[in-house]
């Protein structure tokens, strides 16, 4: 199996897009077969006022943006980057938002392969030892490679995507006997981020067996 996932990260103005707030930097990091493969990332002109605390947060003032890319054309582009693609980040209920708000805003359709799975929730399932949930810990607590300043979105995405691998690797060497030969998909994490923390192993074993099955069919149409 040789998915390719997406792992997005937006920086915003602050609030969410329901109240008015708008994204000002996107950056989407494809990675596949456990290695990053690919990346874009770019400023997004929206009209927006950022606050000078979220200035302060992120680096991107209000003078940058100026200079910046339409976002209706950044999110044509990223969305013809990502296209096809499972999408992952980091506290994924946010970035979702900003995601469909931004392209409904470009009239980009959305791509029915960008379902979305969070590391915050796998997180919650496979680290309950991980002192916070937070980006910057789990990378720490896990000795990732450094990807530079917090809070830009190509070095957030960057870092959530070395989440992902050791995520994915992980995955495999605890369930490796509920995994047998099935590999570990988007599928799966989008299956494991819900499960109840008791019922870990039979997620897995539920998913391997589906899976099993699902080539089984497929080789015999084959023949």
């Amino acid at each position: 199996m040789n998915e390719t996932i997406a792992v997005i990260d937006f920086e915003t103005s602050g609030l969410g897009p329901g109240r008015g707030g708008r994204a000002t930097e996107i950056a989407a990091v494809l990675v596949r077969g456990g290695e990053i493969v690919g990346s874009f990332a770019s400023l997004m002109k929206t009209g927006v006022f950022v606050p000078p605390f979220i200035e302060a947060l992120t680096g991107i003032s209000n003078e940058m943006l100026e200079s910046a890319p339409p976002a209706a054309e950044v999110m044509r582009e990223v969305a013809a980057f990502t296209r096809g693609c499972p999408m992952v980040a980091h506290n994924a209920g946010f970035d979702k938002g900003f995601w469909e708000h931004e392209l409904r805003l470009a009239e980009v359709e959305l791509d029915p392969a960008h379902v979305f799975a969070c590391t915050v929730l796998l997180a919650r399932r496979l680290y309950p030892e991980a002192p916070s949930c937070k980006l910057g810990e789990l990378a720490r607590f896990h000795q990732l490679p450094d990807m530079g300043r917090a809070h830009r979105a190509l070095a957030d995405a960057q870092t959530t995507a070395h989440l992902l691998i050791h995520m994915q690797r992980q995955l495999a060497q605890d369930f490796h006997a509920e995994l047998d030969v099935a590999p570990v998909s988007h599928e799966l994490l989008a299956r494991f981020q819900k499960a109840q923390k008791g019922m870990l192993k039979r997620c897995v074993g539920d998913y391997a067996r589906q899976w099993g099955l699902k080539q089984q069919r497929e080789l015999s149409q084959a023949a």
